[in-house]
């Protein structure tokens, strides 16, 4: 894929998804089109130039492409007077409470017929256009796995005959918890090299935040966004780096995200109805609150992942509440805890596996440790930090 193609396709392949599933009330046939559009911009872009409209272009070009397959299945005579119903049709016109298309495609996907994971696997491959690899990476998955999921997921809702529609005001709140969950991964997936990801993320989840103003878990969500956006500018150094949380340039944070993520913590708080996300929302603000790493409120921090512990136990939640009891108690206790988990495939269960045998002088343990987390770290930034902190310990 040429780079310009490339950009595009990051910027508005969800969109494109979107607005094209309202126009044909089919999210396979959607997905195809936009798929075929790119491929069709992939041939023609490097020799006539990027359209003045890229965005249009695709959308276009798929609209055109889905109406071709149907009149392509001209014996299917329902579906040649389909074509031509939608060749004139103008695209429908929005209705009901969510009117944003990408917002829209998350709310009908996150349908209480799935399973939220298979809601949040599906939702991320139609309105991020990520892979399936980068889907099981997001969930700890194997690929076949995953694979597996997202097949079974479109064949439910095509045979349990599931409506694309977008739900009526009274549906919202059974399907929050899938759209905060894919909101959620949407940044995480960006957090690792893709800002504009991340852009949508913070932008999907403001739209929720007017959507839902009473739901405590959206304003959460967003203050949650908000303070772990605050921290980019200070993420990587001058060579590409990944700079962990207590090495930042504190400097570089951005203020005034931190002023907004920290007032809706506060409302958050104010409410009384604790939440998973509100709870990690807290726990970045904490953080952001130090004027120093040394100055951190650790005590509190540790308070707070008992609390997400009771709430929303996980494994993942377990080795950050991990991190918190190193520095609170130590690393041995801290190491106990770890050493009881089964993360072997998530690079950052193994490099604070080997931040803590560092800590206490077992060195070749933590070499092997600082290995296995180089090969399964995501992107460049994670493995220039590790192969540093590898150096480290032999010289």
């Amino acid at each position: 894929m040429t780079a310009d193609v490339e950009s595009v396709f990051r910027a508005e392949y969800g969109r494109a998804v979107a607005v094209l599933v309202r126009f044909l009330g089919d999210i396979d046939l959607a997905e195809e089109a936009v798929q075929d559009a790119f491929t069709v911009a992939v041939r023609t872009w490097p020799d006539k130039g990027v359209p003045p409209s890229p965005a249009g272009w695709i959308i276009t070009t798929a609209r055109n492409r889905a109406i071709d397959r149907l009149r392509r299945e001209a014996g299917r005579d329902a579906r040649h007077a389909e074509a031509a119903r939608l060749y004139a049709a103008d695209p429908p016109a929005e209705e009901g409470p969510v009117r944003d298309d990408r917002l829209r495609l998350i709310f009908t996907c996150c349908h209480p017929a799935l399973a939220v994971p298979a809601q949040v696997a599906l939702t991320l491959r139609l309105l991020g256009g990520l892979g399936t690899a980068q889907i099981a990476r997001a969930f700890l998955v194997p690929e076949p796995t995953m694979a597996q999921r997202l097949v079974r997921a479109k064949a439910k809702i095509r045979n349990a005959g599931i409506p694309y529609r977008v739900p009526r005001d009274a549906d919202l709140p059974d399907r929050l918890r899938g759209v905060l969950a894919v909101v959620y991964l949407i940044y995480n997936e960006g957090y690792d090299g893709d800002p504009g990801l991340c852009a949508e993320a913070v932008r999907l989840a403001r739209l929720l935040a007017e959507l839902m103003p009473d739901e405590p878990e959206v304003t959460g969500l967003l203050a949650l966004l908000l303070l772990t956006e605050s921290r980019r500018p200070a993420r990587t150094d001058a060579d590409g780096a990944l700079v962990p949380l207590p090495e930042q340039d504190r400097s570089r944070w951005d203020r005034t995200l931190i002023a907004e993520g920290q007032d809706l913590v506060r409302r958050c708080l104010r409410r009384g109805r604790p939440g998973p996300y509100q709870i990690q929302a807290a726990i970045n603000a904490v953080h952001s609150d130090a004027p120093s790493a040394e100055a951190t409120d650790w005590g509190q921090i540790r308070q707070l992942y008992d609390q997400l512990m009771a709430l929303a136990p996980s494994p993942v939640v377990a080795l950050n509440r991990a991190v918190a009891v190193a520095e609170t108690e130590g690393a041995e206790p801290a190491l106990a805890l770890v050493d009881a988990l089964d993360l072997d495939g998530y690079h950052v269960f193994h490099a604070v596996h080997a931040d803590l045998l560092r800590r206490l002088g077992r060195t070749a343990e933590a070499l092997d440790a600082y290995d296995r987390a180089l090969a399964l770290a995501p992107g460049p930034a994670e493995r220039r930090y590790l192969e540093r902190r590898r150096r480290e310990l032999v010289t």
